[in-house]
């Protein structure tokens, strides 16, 4: 299903040579030109120049596959690793969504901190290195609180759910449900 750009948006068309062509400027652009709209916040959508397919999350992949390629990767082996455990997984929707949230709510502490002048764009790259080897501990902290407390959610709301599933489904004659004798295993 095609959708169209916002009407602020930007529509980029992908054309047969792997060429990227922004509709708004008249102009070939580059990866590192989408890059930086991202950067910037602007919203684009990149759509395949003959069938209109919408191709924007691949050309944003392109983006984290060259990032995470060259400098310092943000994702390390085991963690793609657990990712990719994820798809074909009954969990694959929620670990999306779950995925989204953390990642907003990252965003929303870093823009508290910058609020509050903690850092910013202007302290430069020493000045903040420094601010974080005396904040790491205290940053490490709360993200580590946060992530539990997200963790203990998450495992509250799975156990709702089969609570849920096993409560409909006991209606129906399909034999005795498996006890919950293997959690305390």
């Amino acid at each position: 299903m095609t959708q169209a750009p916002s009407a602020t948006g930007r529509l980029i068309k992908k054309y047969p040579n792997r060429r990227l062509y922004d509709t708004k400027t008249s102009s070939y652009i580059t990866l590192a030109d989408v890059k930086h709209l991202v950067l910037e916040n602007e919203a684009f959508q990149v759509v395949d120049a003959k069938s209109s397919e919408d191709l924007t999350r691949s050309i944003l992949l392109q983006i984290i596959l060259e990032e995470e390629s060259g400098g310092v990767p943000m994702f390390s082996s085991v963690a793609l690793a657990q990712i990719i455990r994820f798809y074909g997984h009954s969990m694959q929707g929620i670990m999306g969504t779950f995925l989204e949230k953390n990642i907003a709510a990252f965003i929303e502490i870093q823009e508290r901190m910058a609020e509050q002048g903690v850092y910013g764009n202007q302290l430069g790259p020493e000045t903040w290195a420094q601010f974080m080897n005396v904040q790491t501990p205290m940053i490490q902290n709360m993200m580590n609180n946060y992530i539990d407390q997200s963790k203990n959610l998450f495992v509250k709301m799975q156990d709702q759910m089969h609570d849920q599933a096993r409560s409909m489904f006991s209606a129906f004659p399909f034999g005795a449900a498996p006890t919950d004798d293997h959690k305390d295993k």
